[in-house]
């Protein structure tokens, strides 16, 4: 509680392996299983001579000399507290030759040695004694709420079979670009491509969606997907550490290292309180038997007089010790992180939680957020005397190399309608995002996108063009400056969306927002079918940041700079607002480097109300971190008024500073349950 706070598989081993239990625990993990141990150890050895040393003292057997009664027990008391306090005592003195006198370590080294001065020989070393008892509950509730969250995460096979030859080897010593094997029902060791075998994929631990998901030749996997009844072929994408799951690892590590406000407050109180309540004990050893013997109350000033006092000084210092609420704070953040963990939403830092915990404003991305993302083309509507099977050859060669959903609509619509491109008409391609296309097709300069894009390069496009997108997104095409026409594609939104914006008025979110970049038609209907009020559309990519500032600024001045603002995208193309908000909230994102590195808090479905599940979890773990506050606070500043008056002994004071610390790290745990979201787990729903 230190404040310092075979090929074809018929035979052979089985490669897919990789559950929590059999994984290969990280360095962290091995370190923290040994400092656990040693704490035992300690905690165990200090006990028997602590034990011992109270049965001779109280028993006082036979067979042992007089004078040892007297001596043999306090050796003991001596051995006990240094076996279980020798890191405390080493602190203080490093921290001393450094200049950092007062924190804990001093407040527990003077504290035990002045109980030893004073012949309170087993309270001294009880003090130490059962602060060694509280590093080892302490340290054990981090390591399991570390494990409960990297086995949520890595869920990584420790073993993979190699195509050529079958061998097995473990995933680490596979090299990219390797071809591996992965037999029905093992789990899939190392992201890659689908090079043959067709079969479908359980990918609930990481994306939380419990549908199957069809994998062909040319499909992207990732590393834990779990294979169902086909045998697959796969050329690896990345190395071990570089997989999916690997950097969601990361992210979590790192984020146990990110600190709150809350936290750093309680650090840099806990850096002024320590020498205060250390000045504070002096004096009270001081100045009462000064006054008494200046007031004659005393006839020698003597260290009968001052023992008394001494005592009480001592108390007061064990009770003032700042290890409850300088362990409980951050304790109670990362059984935050834990908990939203457990429900799919993993953020990156405690500073996040309570930004997610104040969040009055939340602004949503519409494609592929909202919606399914899973655009298919409703019409084709040439322009006049442009044939439907020109517009759409154009439209292909545009959408050709595009990864937009809505150039997938596109390019399945062509196949479907036996139209098909030869990638080797196609040059000078060019993508600009939000935007559109540009490229050269069999010499002709063609241009697919938005009407504005359209626009901005010359083309002459109809007035009413706009209005025939009715209430889906419009993909216009042009060839030099002569409009071809456009093709409508419909989106749908997601099941959970209406929920989604219920939950978060429930929560008290005051305004909630949607920004596309599609039509004003398209993001009207889905707005009314999502139940959102205020909605943007024809937002460009550049124009997203400032309208999400605007919004931001608003909120914080509506609520008197206290509210936060939270943008939700597909992480993306969305990436400069996620980067600008108070909390930008990465949907469905795994896997994507760059919702990674843009995003505060990574969702691994596509579900939105995640969104509601993680501001539930900040707030509950806000409370959570309050609780031990007011708790730590409330009994050590009892238990001070009752040592200064002398009612508290060591005993008591050990309660005080140790029992507290317990307690509050208890309490700390609650933090990974969220009572309104009971039954809520990363892969029991899914976005429909």
């Amino acid at each position: 509680m230190s404040c310092s706070c075979c090929s074809t598989g018929s035979c052979g081993p089985s490669a897919s392996g990789g559950s929590p239990a059999s994984r290969v625990p990280s360095g962290l993990e091995k370190r923290a299983r040994r400092e656990i141990r040693l704490l035992a150890a300690r905690f165990i050895s200090s006990s028997v001579l602590f034990a011992v040393a109270l049965g001779i003292q109280f028993l006082q057997p036979a067979f042992i000399p007089g004078s040892a009664l007297i001596v043999l027990p306090r050796v003991l008391f001596v051995f006990s507290w240094l076996i279980s306090g020798y890191r405390v005592l080493y602190s203080a003195l490093r921290n001393i030759v450094r200049g950092q006198v007062f924190d804990e370590n001093f407040l527990m080294s003077v504290a035990t040695i002045g109980a030893f001065i004073i012949g309170q020989w087993s309270e001294g070393a009880a003090v130490m004694l059962f602060f060694n008892l509280g590093e080892m509950v302490q340290e054990s509730a981090v390591n399991r709420s570390r494990r409960s969250i990297t086995d949520l995460v890595d869920v990584r096979p420790d073993s993979a079979r190699m195509a050529e030859s079958g061998e097995i080897r473990h995933p680490a010593e596979v090299p990219e670009g390797s071809v591996i094997r992965v037999l029905p029902g093992e789990k899939i060791p190392l992201d890659g491509i689908v090079t043959a075998g067709s079969s479908s994929a359980d990918t609930s631990r990481l994306t939380g969606e419990n549908l199957p998901r069809e994998i062909i030749a040319g499909s992207a996997v990732l590393a834990g997907f779990v294979n169902g009844g086909g045998l697959l072929e796969i050329r690896t994408t990345s190395t071990y550490g570089e997989t999916a799951a690997a950097k969601m690892l990361n992210l979590i590590e790192e984020a146990q290292n990110r600190k709150a406000r809350a936290e750093k407050m309680i650090t840099s109180f806990a850096k002024i309180y320590t020498p205060i309540v250390t000045v504070s004990a002096l004096l009270l050893a001081l100045l009462p038997p000064a006054a008494l013997f200046l007031l004659g109350r005393a006839e020698v000033l003597d260290w009968a007089l001052f023992s008394a006092w001494v005592s009480r000084a001592l108390v007061f210092l064990v009770i003032s010790c700042p290890c409850a609420f300088v362990i409980s704070v951050p304790l109670g953040y990362f059984g935050g992180i834990g908990g939203a963990a457990s429900l799919g939403v993993l953020v990156k830092g405690a500073d996040f939680i309570d930004v997610l915990a104040k969040a009055k404003t939340v602004v949503f991305d519409k494609t592929g957020t909202l919606t399914k993302g899973v655009f298919a083309v409703r019409s084709v509507r040439p322009a006049a005397g442009i044939a439907p099977e020109r517009l759409l050859e154009l439209a292909l060669a545009g959408e050709l190399h595009s990864t937009h959903p809505a150039a997938v609509a596109v390019r399945k619509f062509a196949e479907a309608e036996g139209l098909s491109v030869s990638d080797s008409d196609i040059t000078e391609y060019s993508e600009k995002a939000g935007y559109g296309v540009s490229a050269a097709y069999k010499g002709e300069r063609l241009l697919v996108g938005s009407l504005t894009y359209l626009r901005s390069a010359g083309v002459a496009v109809p007035d009413d063009a706009s209005s025939s997108g009715d209430d889906g997104t419009l993909i216009a095409a042009a060839a030099g400056s002569v409009y071809l026409g456009s093709l409508v594609l419909g989106d749908m939104l997601k099941s959970d969306v209406p929920q989604t914006v219920s939950s978060l008025k429930s929560l008290g979110i005051e305004r909630i927002v949607m920004i596309s970049g599609d039509t004003e038609p398209a993001v009207a209907a889905m707005a009314k079918k999502a139940g959102i009020v205020e909605w943007h559309s024809a937002v460009l990519p550049h124009e997203k940041v400032a309208l999400f500032e605007r919004i931001q600024s608003e909120t914080k001045l509506e609520d008197k700079g206290r509210g936060t603002a939270v943008f939700v995208g597909d992480g993306i193309n969305d990436a400069p607002v996620l980067a600008r908000s108070d909390a930008g909230i990465a949907m469905g994102a795994l896997g994507s480097d760059a919702a990674v590195e843009a995003a505060d808090v990574v969702l691994m479905n596509d579900n939105p109300l995640s969104v509601s599940w993680a501001i539930q979890s900040a707030r509950w773990t806000r409370r959570v971190v309050a609780g031990n506050i007011v708790l730590s606070f409330a009994v050590k500043l009892g238990f001070l008024v009752l040592g200064a008056f002398g009612i508290a002994t060591l005993w008591e004071a050990v309660f005080a500073d140790v029992g507290v610390a317990l307690l509050a790290t208890l309490n700390s745990l609650r933090a990974r349950r969220v009572p309104s979201l009971k039954g809520v787990s990363a892969g029991n729903r899914q976005s429909r």
